[in-house]
């Protein structure tokens, strides 16, 4: 009885002190500050005729269940979640440049894309002056499939004639995660990819949601062009958990994680940039220090921030 007396104040305090290690922790993690530098290279600056205009998704959606309600709300609410998650440089794109400047007024932390949604209907003149003034740094996202232009059609040429005269990164959407019903998706094949590349070679290009579903074809285009990269966007939380892990390990286990970057795609859902990073982290077979290139060095790379630095 007298051992047992000695042996439990002994216990509880072994149990408080691994209570309180594990606590901290915790809390060290969950800190502002405290977590290590993300780059997400795929944030919009969405007007308010796309909170009505967005796609309805046909496939089984897992990701955010709530949108914003006032489009006043997404600029402040996307940077207090790139605080949270110490996000330290987003690419933010949007076809109001206006709209885009009013945001990098607001926070510093932001690189700026010139969206291309109809490449018909875009100002490629005052695009191409903000790109001389030092204003935009990237052609994109290229969005053009959701007004059923595929990414070599002849029509987007200009936009990728800018982008070399520029070096300037490109983002694009093939198809696999949106690009509405009346898109064929047979257009939507990022190896169409390759016939740009063939006509602007010096080209830097990332592909959103990573080329889904197109696995085969991704990983082709990805082994024949080292200059073209992914990001995971949608995919992290809009397709089940389970799927999204799949096809991204497949892409480890073909060699290619120094190609993959992270991007949320938040539109109208600042939660879906946590939904995104954790969507990373909770992938077992990552280790360490591929989940620091997803979440950061391989964007360092692309988008060739020690240069800049």
């Amino acid at each position: 009885m007298k051992k047992l007396c000695m042996i439990l104040p002994l216990a509880l305090i072994l149990c408080f002190m691994v209570g309180c290690q594990k606590g901290k922790e915790v809390a060290e993690k969950a800190a502002p500050g405290k977590l290590p530098p993300i780059i997400d290279v795929h944030l919009h600056a969405q007007e308010a005729i796309w909170m009505e205009t967005l796609p309805q998704f046909p496939w089984p959606a897992v990701g955010p269940k709530t949108q914003i309600k006032d489009i006043s709300e997404l600029l402040p609410r996307t940077v207090e979640e790139m605080k949270k998650y110490n996000i330290v440089l987003g690419v933010l794109t949007e076809v109001n440049l206006d709209e885009l400047y009013r945001w990098k007024e607001y926070d510093s932390r932001f690189m700026l894309g010139a969206m291309v949604g109809d490449p018909k209907a875009a100002d490629l003149e005052r695009i191409a002056n903000d790109f001389k003034n030092g204003k935009l740094n990237i052609v994109g996202e290229i969005a053009s499939q959701y007004y059923n232009y595929a990414a070599n059609d002849p029509a987007l040429d200009p936009f990728f004639t800018l982008a070399e005269e520029f070096d300037a990164p490109v983002l694009i959407h093939c198809a696999g995660a949106g690009g509405g019903t009346h898109f064929p998706i047979a257009k939507g094949n990022p190896l169409l990819v390759s016939e740009v590349i063939k006509k602007h070679p010096k080209l830097r290009i990332y592909i959103e949601n990573a080329g889904w579903p197109f696995l085969e074809e991704i990983i082709s285009l990805l082994y024949m062009y080292p200059n073209v990269y992914v990001d995971v966007s949608t995919i992290t939380w809009v397709i089940p958990r389970n799927v999204f892990h799949s096809y991204l390990k497949d892409l480890m286990d073909a060699g290619l994680g120094k190609r993959i970057m992270f991007g949320s795609d938040q539109m109208i859902w600042p939660e879906s940039i946590g939904m995104a990073i954790e969507a990373i982290e909770s992938a077992e077979f990552l280790s360490k220090e591929e989940k620091r290139d997803i979440f950061y060095n391989n964007a360092v790379r692309f988008f060739r921030l020690e240069e800049a630095q």
